[in-house]
């Protein structure tokens, strides 16, 4: 059974920072690429990060660069987004999503609460 377990989430005041997990199992962690994707209220969801296989690179959404770092670890089966410098605006659900390429999301976590407020 495939499973993506999300971790780290809380409630954090602005300009503070957050790590956030996603535990992989039942599959191939290094064969698929991982991202990070989130949901604020009321709204749709918004893609934050991804990092191929080999973690040899990654990506960001604007707004997030410089701010928010995305790791893994293929001998733990863990991906890690490092939050740093929160706004109000991170406040939102985070999801962990596996893909078998950078463009696909085959496989989601249940999703960790961010909640940015003082």
């Amino acid at each position: 059974e495939v499973q993506l377990v999300e971790s780290g989430g809380g409630l954090v005041q602005p300009g503070g920072s957050l790590r956030l997990s996603c535990a992989a199992s039942g599959f191939t962690f290094d064969d698929y690429a991982m991202s990070w994707v989130r949901q604020a209220p009321g709204k749709g969801l918004e893609w934050v990060s991804t990092i191929p296989w080999n973690g040899a690179s990654t990506y960001y959404a604007e707004s997030m660069k410089g701010r928010f770092t995305i790791s893994r670890d293929n001998a733990k089966n863990t991906l890690y987004l490092q939050m740093n410098s929160l706004k109000s605006e991170d406040t939102a659900v985070y999801y962990c999503a596996a893909g078998a390429t950078m463009a696909e999301y085959d496989y989601w976590g249940q999703g960790t609460q961010v909640t940015v407020s003082s």
